[in-house]
């Protein structure tokens, strides 16, 4: 059976915040300047935010520019940050509040909101839908597709009705392939396809390695007398320092009662035996947490991973017919603890890129950059 094909003049993988943002911008200069540009993203998961794992302290900046007047078209930012705390626990007892003179400046809150990312995502899904953009969850984009001149063409989706063995079952689909002028991919951290084009287009050619952490995340409900909206607590030492291992805690008070709750590990460690999922646990014994969780109930819970190695590991975005953005690059600002504003402004600047290479008729160039 031959794949069937569909034509687009962007193609965008990956419903995350770069991505998103990439196909609202594209659409609001195709309504600014007149010259219409077709815009496609493909998600894999059920539903847009369906694999979006984040509490997230959110800073604005880049939706303030996106949108300015995302409060009046209801964005979910409803709780902002009220304060910080910063405790480094020296034992599973004991810790030390850290001054707030003695804080990275980076590591200051103020205006930030505590959002949940994949309500946001929505929301900007709802944006991008609304002005054009043609959005298809459920479909994951399984290879690369690419031109005789070696340039990307676009990308497959994955076939299905495929037996565990690997065969064709009775009600076997071939997937369809989607064909762009340009494809921006925003998969996430250690994005499979992204991966591929790192390697294939030498894009990481003169940079450090990309380093990563996991991050285990839950959601608790606590008891109202101990929750503190827009509340935001870190932490760094016990429990991974006993163990030679690096990462930090983290607790933001949501609304309607809720906390986000979560430990990041870094990938560096050298004891074969760590859990992190076991470290997280004991995390949420120190009394500086555990007060927090006494009498409180899990909701949900889930990990990803991280991509923290920071602008030194940031490889080269751009390659013939198409750029990495968002988490699929490392954009990452690892000295805030956020990379949800940076994802989106890389796609910002990627929709501008592209929505100028399109509207002069240019794809000479191999890099997107002229």
């Amino acid at each position: 059976m031959e794949r069937e094909s569909m034509e687009f003049d962007v193609l965008i993988v990956g419903a995350g915040p770069a991505g998103l943002s990439a196909a609202c911008k594209i659409r609001q200069l195709s309504e600014s300047t007149g010259k219409d540009i077709s815009v496609c993203v493909v998600e894999k998961g059920s539903e847009v935010g369906a694999h979006i794992l984040s509490g997230a302290v959110f800073e604005p900046t880049a939706l303030n520019e996106l949108f300015p007047d995302w409060k009046e078209k209801g964005a979910p930012l409803e709780t902002e940050v009220t304060g910080d705390d910063i405790y480094y626990m020296t034992s599973e007892e004991k810790a030390i509040k850290v001054p707030g003179f003695a804080v990275p400046k980076t590591m200051h809150n103020e205006g930030n909101y505590i959002i949940s990312l994949g309500n946001l995502c929505r929301w900007l899904a709802e944006q991008a839908e609304g002005m054009g953009a043609e959005i298809y969850p459920g479909f994951a984009a399984a290879e690369v597709l690419y031109n005789e001149d070696g340039s990307v063409k676009g990308i497959a989706t994955g076939d299905m009705g495929i037996a565990a063995d690997g065969s064709q079952k009775d009600s076997y689909m071939p997937g369809m392939e989607l064909h762009a002028k340009y494809t921006l991919f925003s998969e996430g951290c250690r994005g499979h396809l992204g991966k591929q084009l790192i390697e294939k287009f030498n894009l990481a050619e003169g940079k450090d390695p990309q380093h990563y952490g996991i991050g285990i995340k839950e959601l608790w409900k606590i008891n109202p007398e101990k929750h503190s909206q827009g509340k935001v607590v870190h932490s760094t030492g016990w429990p991974l320092s006993e163990n030679g291992a690096f990462g930090g805690g983290f607790l933001y008070h949501i609304e309607d009662d809720q906390v986000a709750l979560g430990l990041i590990t870094d990938l560096c460690y050298d004891n074969p035996y760590l859990s992190p999922f076991e470290e997280f646990n004991r995390f949420k014994t120190h009394p500086v947490i555990k007060d927090f969780l006494e009498g409180g109930e899990r909701i949900s819970y889930g990990a990803r991973a991280i991509a923290k190695g920071g602008l030194q590991s940031l490889p080269k975005m751009t390659f013939p017919g198409g750029l990495l953005i968002g988490c699929d690059a490392g954009t990452l600002n690892f000295a805030k603890i956020k990379g949800s504003h940076t994802a989106m402004k890389s796609g910002m600047l990627a929709a501008e890129v592209v929505h100028k290479a399109i509207t002069e008729q240019e794809r000479g160039s191999d890099d997107l950059t002229e």
